[in-house]
């Protein structure tokens, strides 16, 4: 069985801030090191919501994202630690490519890992390891700026400013602020 092929690709990576997020982002990035990967794209401090990776992978011309999230189950180091893949298009990875990563999972018999420096990923900016090269983006930037062409955001403001409208907002998605 022929593997799934890593070198040269660009992949985003991020997710809710989940308990061990950067612990397992430092092995994400020493496996795609290992793995000829050209380019990790991260958002900073772990933290990238499931839209806005979304909108990475399409709008950097991404190969696929790794979400580090079990949505909206529990965090912790005694509750649920997720790994989703997402493809080419942003959306979930289609059960035919789960299957055979799983199936390839099953397989394995070595694991190549680089030995680069740690990363820091709480400051914006790009590393490069020779071929390799890592660059942390700001999580919300480039959504914002996708929805600001969605939502005409002063309109909305105004509509609510001057209204007795009322709204109800869920963010579940994947993503963790702290105030």
């Amino acid at each position: 069985m022929s593997a799934i092929d890593a070198k040269d690709k660009t992949i985003v990576v991020g997710g809710d801030g989940r308990y061990y997020s950067q612990e397992a982002i430092e092995i994400i990035c020493k496996v795609a090191a290992g793995n000829k990967v050209k380019k990790l794209i991260i958002g900073q401090n772990a933290i990238l919501s499931t839209p806005a990776a979304s909108n990475l992978i399409r709008s950097r011309g991404a190969d696929g994202g790794i979400l580090l999230t079990a949505s909206h189950n529990p965090g912790g180091p005694e509750n649920d630690f997720g790994i989703k893949y997402n493809g080419t298009n942003g959306g979930p990875a289609n059960e035919a490519l789960t299957d055979k990563i799983y199936s390839i999972s099953r397989d394995l018999k070595e694991c190549f890992i680089s030995d680069i420096a740690k990363i820091d990923i709480s400051e914006i900016g790009v590393t490069d390891f020779g071929d390799f090269t890592v660059e942390i983006v700001n999580s919300v930037d480039d959504y914002v700026s996708l929805m600001k062409t969605i939502f005409d955001f002063g309109s909305i403001k105004t509509f609510l400013e001057k209204s007795k409208f009322k709204v109800l907002f869920d963010a579940m998605h994947g993503g963790k602020i702290q105030f």
